[in-house]
């Protein structure tokens, strides 16, 4: 018989990361390897089981978010934040393009202190080599609670791929990522 060499299984981790509408975020993690499951949702404001059209008032605190649990065995957490930060651009405050508000922030809600350090260490190592031409503005924070998003913003790219907002905004985005990060999306 011969031995297998398949990777051994590890328990699976979350990460729950804003950077402005989560229909892209959502669009660009979904098909990363070792992603198991990615939900729309709402985390860091005040209210308990926000609505979008309550986050969208600007008034609950939430941002717009995606809880993303993966298998660190194969794609690591460090990894999803170098997509997260390619994805958008983490210098401008409460805005991505036309989406502005505090909903749209660049926010990373760690879950730990492994996280925690590995996104300040992150942020640190790109503004230290000027990655970007600003200051990295992304807020990192305890993640408090998450509130799923309504139904029909789950997985909204793929089920609705000719809506203008999805063609101008979030398709290129994520061809874009495939072409910088091919190893991430071997497998889809």
């Amino acid at each position: 018989m011969e031995p297998t060499t398949s990777r051994p299984a590890s328990a699976p981790a979350v990460a729950v990361l804003g950077g402005g509408c989560f229909w892209c975020l959502d669009a660009a993690f979904r098909d990363l390897d070792g992603v198991l499951s990615v939900e729309s949702g709402y985390a860091g404001g005040r209210d308990a089981n926000p609505t979008y059209e309550a986050v969208c008032t600007g008034r609950t605190g939430h941002a717009e978010v995606v809880r993303i649990t993966f298998d660190p065995a194969v794609v690591s957490y460090r990894d999803l934040l170098t997509v997260f930060f390619t994805l958008h651009d983490p210098t401008t405050l409460n805005r991505q393009g036309n989406d502005v508000g505090t909903q749209y922030r660049s926010v990373i809600f760690y879950n730990g202190d492994e996280q925690k350090r590995i996104a300040e260490a992150y942020i640190a190592q790109l503004d230290a080599a000027k990655v970007f031409s600003n200051k990295i503005v992304t807020q990192v924070v305890p993640l408090k609670g998450f509130y799923t998003a309504e139904a029909y913003h789950q997985d909204y790219a793929s089920n609705h791929p000719t809506d203008g907002y999805i063609m101008f905004n979030d398709a290129p985005k994520v061809s874009h990522l495939r072409k910088a990060f091919p190893e991430l999306y071997t497998g889809k």
